[in-house]
């Protein structure tokens, strides 16, 4: 079955979230994938809370260990 448009951007939300740096606030990252163009930040916050309640990120905007992995999964898919 061919992903979706919104789980591809699902993906790349959690491999930013992955990749992020320590000091960097959810909502920087957030606004880094605007700027990419990927989405608008009303859309990515709607996938966000997506993730929140499929388990992958916690309220806080962290990855959960099921995030981790899948942020992990992403990261190979996309590498080249």
């Amino acid at each position: 079955m061919p992903l979706r448009e919104d789980d591809i951007e699902k993906k790349v939300i959690l491999l930013k979230l992955l990749l992020r740096e320590s000091d960097e606030t959810l909502k920087e990252t957030l606004n880094a994938l605007v700027e990419t163009k990927m989405a608008t930040l009303e859309h990515l916050k709607e996938l966000l809370q997506q993730l929140q309640e499929e388990g992958y990120v916690t309220s806080e905007g962290n990855l959960t260990l099921l995030g981790e992995v899948e942020a992990k999964k992403a990261k190979q898919e996309f590498t080249l």
